[in-house]
């Protein structure tokens, strides 16, 4: 799918006093989504488990707080003078003051990674969400490395353990950007190779990873994403990743949480039923998403 390019389509305008509300309510929103990890920032401590969505992906909190009305909104000024987002990158007055996103300008700058985001989630939304990987993944991260792992946490089997559940699953992991932490003795178990290049062939709604990953895609859509599918995003995002550290074989009681054994049946039983959740939540998401790349097309 290739986004067009013609300039004028705002189709909505807002005037500011509802447009300050918007953005201050998001500012507030984000503000509590980031709140620990602003806190432990200013002790410089972290958390492995909610810290890692800013330190896997680039953007920081104070992105995070930015609201962009989206395209084909134009924010009407008011005696103050035209929108905050008149300064910002991609957009464009008016000649009565209003302000709104040039989507010739951002397109130009960013088609070819709006084309990409498009093709890959229109392609992973086709697939069925498959659900028997059991969070595997972070298993096969240290298949065989001993007490020397990526978090500062014990394993909760021991390292032994640990491998035993490996070698006696089958390790079924479609995302290359968990497959590539995969140790080098966990590699050849997997049952696919996941490439970049595979990428948009492989991943499918099921995969946590892959819904996480919304937030990154977001992100990467910059002022075409409105502010509260931003956000959506992030939450979702959060969601997963305390669910992915429950199944992974890390012990995270230190940080009150309680395990998801999946090397259990009751324990493989509750990760497959938060998958399936997770896969109806992002498929919203995901939705949403293509939407907004869409000329005409609201979120």
């Amino acid at each position: 799918m290739t986004p067009t390019t013609t300039h004028d389509r705002s189709t909505v305008a807002l005037a500011a006093p509802t447009w300050r509300a918007l953005a201050s309510s998001h500012a507030a929103r984000a503000d509590a989504l980031t709140a620990g990890h602003r806190e432990r920032r200013s002790r410089s401590e972290r958390h492995a488990i909610e810290d890692f969505l800013f330190e896997y992906y680039p953007t920081k909190p104070a992105q995070l707080r930015r609201w962009h009305p989206g395209a084909g909104v134009t924010l009407l000024p008011d005696a103050d003078g035209p929108a905050p987002q008149a300064r910002w990158r991609w957009y464009a007055p008016d000649a009565d003051g209003g302000v709104s996103l040039d989507l010739d300008a951002f397109l130009a700058d960013r088609g070819d990674t709006v084309q990409f985001v498009v093709g890959l989630l229109t392609a992973t939304a086709a697939r069925p969400a498959a659900t028997g990987c059991f969070g595997l993944h972070e298993w096969a991260m240290v298949y065989r490395e001993g007490d020397a792992h990526r978090h500062p946490l014990p394993l909760r089997l021991g390292a032994a353990g640990t491998d035993a559940v490996v070698e006696g699953h089958r390790i079924r992991c479609t995302h290359f950007d968990a497959f590539r932490f995969f140790t080098p003795e966990a590699e050849p178990l997997n049952t696919l190779t996941p490439t970049r290049e595979a990428q948009v062939a492989l991943e499918q709604p099921g995969c946590l990873h892959a819904n996480m990953d919304l937030y990154k895609w977001a992100t990467k859509l910059g002022p075409l994403v409105p502010g509260d599918l931003l956000l959506d995003c992030f939450d979702l995002a959060m969601d997963i990743r305390r669910t992915d550290m429950q199944a992974s074989p890390y012990d995270v009681s230190s940080y009150g949480v309680e395990p998801v054994a999946i090397e259990t049946p009751a324990g493989k039983a509750e990760y497959v039923h938060r998958q399936r959740g997770f896969a109806e939540r992002s498929s919203a998401l995901r939705r949403r998403l293509v939407e907004v790349c869409r000329p005409g097309s609201r979120p």
